[in-house]
Parts: structure tokens; sequence; C-alpha cells
């Protein structure tokens, strides 16, 4: 009886120990390694009410990165700058890579998905693609977003990716964008494509490469 129960007894340590560590590499991983669902206090729907919104930020807060598989080969910087309606030109599902030059690297605005942070490293970085470094005209524009989450996950791998560090690393080099596309319809009526004519247009597309995920000089102007 007693050997029986101390056999029963061992047993359930081992069980308990495999569980245990599971939990904690988990943990470590949830923690450390990649920011979780919810990220310095803001969740993936951020701050939004309607659904419409929620599904958005959903989409700009994804923190996963694209597999081979998942680029579209048709994207170019080139393709996405071609005039026309181009609501429904992209799959938000599909990631893209791009090559252009750096424009310009700016903190994003106060918004719903990073629930109206005002501290800049909770914001996005916007970054300006263009196709021709003598080009000033903002409706020739591409935005490129790095976001809070992947930053962080930047972060844990050594490397600065915030607003100042991508600005001194990329700002007027041509550059090799890699990440997910977005149909960013809260900027419809700001974007050439789907607003054309309007004098106040600052970007060329309301799409964008939202979350950046990786970024490298290809060579310097």
């Amino acid at each position: 009886m007693g050997f029986n129960f101390l056999i029963r007894t061992i047993k359930e340590l081992r069980h308990f120990k495999k569980l245990f560590l599971t939990m904690f590499i988990t943990l470590m991983i949830s923690t450390s390694l990649f920011p979780q669902e919810i990220y310095h206090g803001c969740g993936m729907e951020g701050t939004a009410r309607s659904k419409r919104v929620k599904a958005l930020n959903e989409l700009k807060n994804r923190y996963n990165f694209p597999g081979q598989k998942d680029f579209d080969k048709n994207v170019s910087l080139n393709a996405m700058l071609q005039q026309g309606d181009d609501t429904h030109r992209w799959d938000p599902n599909k990631a893209a890579e791009v090559i252009g030059y750096v424009f310009d690297v700016k903190p994003g605005g106060i918004e719903s998905c990073n629930c109206e942070a005002k501290d800049k490293l909770y914001r996005d970085t916007h970054i300006e693609l263009v196709l021709d470094p003598n080009g000033t005209a903002e409706n020739k524009r591409v935005i490129v977003e790095v976001t809070p989450r992947i930053r962080a996950i930047m972060k844990e791998k050594g490397i600065d990716w915030t607003t100042q560090g991508l600005r001194k690393a990329f700002l007027g080099r041509w550059v090799k964008v890699q990440g997910w596309l977005l149909f960013d319809e809260e900027h419809e009526k700001q974007s050439e494509n789907t607003n054309p004519g309007n004098p106040k247009n600052w970007r060329s597309t309301a799409w964008e490469i939202h979350p950046v995920t990786y970024i490298e000089v290809v060579y310097k102007h």
C-alpha cells in the first residue's frame, strides 16, 4: 500500500513538473519575446467603438510576421501609385515587399488603434516612400507604418525601431520594406486615388504596408 502510494506520488510530481514547465515557457514567450494581445494596456481593438473601426484596428495591430506564401508578388511601389479607385486593388490578408526612397519619417497621430497614446513610443511611426527623390508632391507618396507592438519585438532583438532610430537609419535612403497590406479607410478622403483632385490630399493611396515587419537599406541616393 505504502509503496504504491509512493509511486503514484512520484508520477503526480512529474506531471506537475511538466505542467509547470509548459506554463513557465508560455509565460516567458508571451511577456518577453512577443507583445501580448494587450500591449501597454491597449487591446487589439484599441478604443474603437464601431465594429468597422475595431476590425480595422485589429489589422493595424497585427504582430505576426508574414511567411513566404503570404506575399503578393504583384505589389510594388509603382503599382501602389497607379491612379484610379484602388479601394479593392489589394488584399489586406496578404503581405507585400516594395522598394522606395524614404522622403520622411515622423510620428503618427494620436489614434484609437493605440488607445489615444500621447507618448511617441506607443504611437505608430509614419514612413513616407516615393519613387522620385526629387518629387515633393504629397499626393505621390505611399505611407508605411511601424507599430508599437512590432517596435517592441525589434527591441527584444536589439534593433532600434523608435521614430528617432528609424529616421536616423533610413531617411534619405532607398529601402526595401516588407509587411502586411492594409487599406486605411480612415484616410480615403485624403488619398488621391480615392478622392482625386482634393487639394488637401497628403498621400497617393489609402493602401499602406502596416505594420512594417522588415526594412533595410538597399542603396543610398
